[in-house]
């Protein structure tokens, strides 16, 4: 018979409770904003607080199956170590602390989902998720909108599905909810192609995630749509390229998107007229010109980490105070790290992200499953979300950009070479025709 300190171990090491816990922390990160509205924000932090003992209790019994040197990238570390470091010249101690744990919280859950599951589990356990999530969205949107033609004021659902739209969902915005619908399109997609979702399940699910999409109403959908779909092809494209061919292409490929990006630029006050965003652009660029003026003040450490703008912390709330508005957030993440982290920061997040999306992308284009063209597509919506809203920055963004980040370490990384160098292996990232 076993001891109760045997039977616990066993009990965190199972695959019972790998796949428990990694439903049950998806339907936390995703869920939040509905779970705060319905219970309260004490709630979930105690809810994330768990998630987060118990995701260090499982990787501390699954130790031997780790190396400590890929528990996390480096660039990871260092970024939550500059927020936490922040404290020592923030405007509000208390509100750095409270937003460094909630970005600790959520980088724990996903550090330990990302050591529990493969990326096939993964990708299928967030489209479990999703799945629900999007359903029941819906489910709220016909009960407001349709049946019984009233808002419901705590979960932020205004009622338009009858009008067309914009429509929120359990999300609280119209912005969130087409982030997080773009999310769920590429995964169910993933999911059909890789042959793990029958066609029967995963054809309605992308409907109603595209269902969603197009009715939030957000000007980001479109953006989103346009580059994950190019992002798509491009990959595609490579995928299918011979070996011999495959760096040449590449680099072709590095052209465009640097060509693209210039011509974005140039023609950025007509492509906002087509979007019909204008107002929008104007909103936000009134505001990033003001965040500049603060980040001229304090240009390498910037202000102090808080994660989403606080109430009463300044410089925030004089920046809400010249706008004339109530911002709680830059809607732009690297705006966002500028402001907070400055210049540091920024370099730190942008590494973090950048290293992630090409170390994915390389392996998306040699390995045969499509299933590994999931990482770089979703880090592709992060990097073009983050120009437009802070989402990569707090709750299911940053714990996205996390998990991508240790997945593509995994396969890529430096640290490979030291275990291969102690282990007596040869890590080899071998090219498939």
């Amino acid at each position: 018979m076993m001891s109760p300190q045997a039977t616990l171990g066993w009990l965190l090491g199972s695959v019972e409770m790998a796949r428990a816990y990694t439903l049950t922390a998806l339907g936390a990160t995703f869920g939040s904003f509905a779970i705060e509205r319905m219970t309260s924000s004490v709630t979930f932090a105690t809810i994330m607080l768990v998630l987060g003992v118990l995701g260090v209790a499982i990787l501390v019994v699954r130790r031997e199956e780790l190396s400590v040197l890929r528990i996390a990238p480096t660039s990871l570390i260092m970024f939550l170590a500059l927020a936490l470091i922040s404290v020592f010249w923030t405007t509000d101690r208390s509100g750095t602390i409270a937003g460094w744990m909630w970005l600790l919280g959520f980088a724990l859950v996903a550090i330990t989902i990302g050591h529990i599951r493969d990326t096939l589990q993964t990708v299928r356990a967030i489209g479990d998720t999703l799945r629900v999530l999007l359903g029941l969205s819906l489910g709220v949107e016909i009960l407001s909108g349709i049946l019984l033609d009233v808002p419901i004021a705590f979960l932020g659902v205004e009622g338009n599905l009858a009008l067309g739209g914009p429509i929120q969902g359990l999300f609280g915005t119209r912005n969130m909810l087409g982030f997080i619908a773009v999310i769920a399109l590429i995964t169910f997609t993933i999911e059909w192609r890789s042959q793990s979702l029958a066609a029967a399940i995963a054809v309605p699910s992308i409907a109603v995630a595209a269902f969603l999409a197009l009715l939030s109403a957000s000007p980001t959908v479109l953006v989103l749509a346009v580059v994950v779909g190019a992002a798509t092809g491009a990959l595609t494209v490579v995928r299918h390229t011979p070996a011999r061919h495959r760096a040449l292409v590449q680099w072709v490929l590095g052209g465009l998107v640097t060509l693209a990006l210039g011509l974005a630029f140039g023609f950025r006050h007509r492509i906002i007229a087509w979007m019909g965003a204008g107002s929008d652009f104007s909103t936000r660029a009134d505001l990033w010109n003001t965040i500049l003026d603060f980040v001229a003040i304090k240009p390498f450490q910037g202000w102090g980490w808080f994660g989403q703008w606080g109430r009463g912390e300044f410089p925030f709330t004089y920046i809400n105070y010249l706008l004339s508005d109530r911002h709680e957030t830059a809607l732009n993440a690297f705006f966002d790290v500028l402001l907070q982290l400055g210049i540091a920061g920024f370099l730190l997040f942008a590494l973090l992200g950048g290293v992630a999306l090409v170390r994915s992308w390389l392996v998306a284009s040699v390995r045969r499953s499509v299933v590994f063209a999931w990482t770089p597509l979703i880090l592709v919506t992060l990097a073009v979300d983050s120009m437009f809203e802070s989402f990569t920055l707090t709750g299911p963004g940053w714990f996205m950009l996390v998990l991508c980040a240790l997945r593509a370490g995994q396969s890529r990384s430096w640290r490979e070479s030291i275990d291969a160098a102690n282990t007596g292996a040869i890590p080899t990232l071998r090219p498939q025709e």
